[in-house]
């Protein structure tokens, strides 16, 4: 059931109506004494009270922004039924304790804002006692060891909330909280979740917008900071933008994506906190087109819940930290909520992205974002970060329109999760990809990374765009042999029942599939070092089912090779489209010999990978 079926999502009355609805299937599931929500028997890495916790507190981010806006919510008394049992010592439902690095830190933010944004719904009508308890119970937040990242915006969003209704608070504590969250601010409008952390949406969900959040509501108390805050705002707008496709949905990239509309929150906090990064008409298109395409996705439960999973239910998708009522972070997207109908962000009309680049070059989230209108594909090309989650930072491509997939426990190529990305193995049975990024680095709009699956083998790697291609040229080092398997864009296998509706071709050096869905292939290019390459044997991968992001059964096309110790060089030619593939398929990139100093180009003969003195990497010899 999709709570959201009817809305159309147009009007401010419209997503206050959506708050509600999206809450109205969570109330069954509340427990007697309010305190805890509990929609589903599955757990998570932390303990059942914890996620019980999230259940209760993720959707106060909507409800809250709701009531301060003067909508209309009728259980709020529930809440604060709940408020006070939870952190009552003497109730059966209370929380406990909240110590170092405890989950139930993360679900103190959204009480924080509720108090800030909704406090005489809240706190007005609580005894003494229960304020007490509940004032208590927040401040733990203030001296446990929470991790050095954005959650230690977790104790600020607290203290917001404790100075709005008047409560002892610590704002030292809460400054020194963003002193230090500031120093992961790179330049350019981007910040690093946390020291050397990645950069991903979380950056735009967190560090952008509850900055923005502290601009707005403690902007008397710290204006110098609050400019500041707003200013790069400002700066990374203008980038984050550029992770949207025309219909509004986010790019799949890094973790925590089953907070699915949580993507729009960055443009609903820049209104909220009165930034005019960009025309307030494409602040309220980018916000809007986001929560509409995910209301009109499969992502609800049979009872209208919103589910683990991202364009669809699977737990396959998911981070160990992502309980039943996880998803309901998404609701943050609602603060535009919060502000009177005349404010200009719901005065102006939506807009839509207009004349976005065909390429943007985010240095320091070591990415290349690619709009092909022509070939109906949305996609970023990355450098890599290092991380445990390695496919959701590690793969060399991440499609809007094909997602990206996560290994799974099927041995060979069916649960390596190898589409966009390289692929090794020992044995043809366990594959490593992309990880232990050493370096990394960013020239035009070139990327390059040197990567260590094995202390004794190292791979540098350089992408580029090449609309509608990209290219990929991999020196391998290895002291063992090995096999690679490189895979292009999943592509999506609904339809394929249809008479004719589907077509694998392979070959040598190629590999090419045709669906309902689109056209998706590789292409090896030879050349002087990289016949090797040229000649490996394409593939189509049966992926493992529900490990792709955005389709639950996909298939990749695939170049596999065996290597001996030594060195090899791999170049690929990869595309997809969701219109007029084989037109591109017909075009490919071309590795041209034009002395000691090979360059690869276009169809058209434009270079588009080069190396010379400037480029990354290491340089000792040119490449090819």
């Amino acid at each position: 059931m999709n709570p959201l079926a009817d809305n159309p999502l147009r009007t401010r009355s419209d997503f206050r109506a959506a708050v509600v609805d999206l809450y109205e299937p969570l109330r069954p599931h509340f427990s007697p004494g309010r305190a805890r929500v509990n929609p589903d028997p599955r757990g998570a890495a932390h303990t059942e009270t914890e996620a019980e916790m999230e259940g209760f507190a993720r959707p106060l981010w909507g409800l809250a922004a709701l009531e301060a806006g003067g909508g209309e919510f009728g259980d709020w008394s529930r809440y604060r039924t709940g408020l006070a049992n939870g952190t009552d010592p003497d109730h059966p439902e209370y929380w406990g304790a909240a110590g170092d690095y405890s989950q139930k830190h993360v679900e103190l933010a959204p009480v924080g804002v509720a108090l800030a944004l909704a406090g005489d719904r809240l706190w007005e009508p609580l005894d003494a006692e229960a304020r007490a308890n509940l004032t208590r119970y927040l401040r733990q937040v203030e001296d446990a060891e929470l991790y050095d990242c954005n959650w230690l915006y977790w104790r600020v969003l607290v203290a917001l909330g404790l100075r709005a209704v008047g409560a002892d608070h610590d704002w030292a504590a809460a400054q020194d909280a963003m002193d230090r969250l500031e120093s992961f601010y790179l330049g350019d409008g981007w910040y690093a979740d946390g020291p050397d952390g990645p950069r991903d949406h979380y950056i735009a969900w967190e560090m952008h917008a509850d900055g923005l959040l502290y601009a707005a509501l403690a902007g008397d108390a710290d204006p110098e900071r609050a400019d500041r805050l707003r200013q790069r705002a400002r700066e990374f707008a203008a980038q984050y933008r550029g992770w949207f496709a025309d219909d509004g949905r986010g790019l799949p990239f890094g973790r925590s994506l089953t907070y699915r509309f949580a993507q729009a929150s960055f443009w609903g906090a820049l209104a909220f906190a009165g930034v005019e990064a960009l025309p307030w008409g494409e602040i309220r298109g980018l916000w809007a087109r986001n929560v509409r395409w995910w209301a009109d996705q499969p992502v609800f439960t049979g009872d209208g819940r919103l589910s683990v999973g991202y364009r669809y239910p699977t737990i396959k998708v998911s981070e160990p930290y992502n309980s039943p009522a996880s998803p309901y972070w998404a609701t943050k997207a609602f603060l535009p909520l919060a502000l009177p109908a005349d404010h200009p962000f719901w005065r102006a009309e939506e807009r839509p992205l207009g004349d976005a680049p065909t390429e943007t070059v985010h240095p320091r989230a070591n990415a290349v974002v690619c709009r092909d209108r022509d070939a109906g594909h949305h996609y970023a090309l990355t450098a890599g970060q290092d991380s445990h989650y390695a496919e959701k930072y590690g793969k060399f491509a991440y499609s809007t329109d094909f997602g990206f997939s996560v290994r799974s426990r099927a041995p060979g190529l069916a649960g390596a999760g190898v589409d966009g990305a390289l692929a090794l193995s020992e044995d043809g049975r366990s594959f490593r990809v992309r990880t232990g990024v050493e370096r990394t680095g960013v020239d035009g709009d070139t990327l390059y990374s040197r990567w260590r699956p094995w202390e004794d083998v190292t791979v540098d790697t350089w992408v580029a765009p090449a609309s509608p291609w990209h290219v990929r040229v991999h020196r391998i080092d290895t002291d063992r042999p090995l096999g690679s398997a490189e895979g292009g864009f999943p592509m999506d296998r609904s339809g394929e029942e249809g008479e004719n509706a589907v077509d694998r071709e392979t070959g040598e050096g190629r590999a090419v599939v045709r669906y309902p869905g689109g056209v998706s292939g590789v292409r090896g290019l030879g050349g002087d070092r990289t016949d090797e390459g040229a000649r490996r044997t394409g593939e189509v991968v049966d992926q493992d089912p529900n490990t792709n992001l955005v389709a639950p059964r996909t298939v990749v096309p695939t170049l596999r090779a065996d290597h001996e110790p030594g060195t090899h060089w791999l170049a690929t030619a990869v595309t997809a489209a969701t219109a007029d593939g084989d037109a591109a398929w017909e075009r490919p990139p071309v590795l041209e010999s034009t002395g000691d100093r090979p360059v690869l180009t276009d169809a058209d003969g434009e270079p588009v990978l080069r190396w010379d003195a400037d480029a990354p990497g290491p340089l000792d010899e040119a490449p090819l």
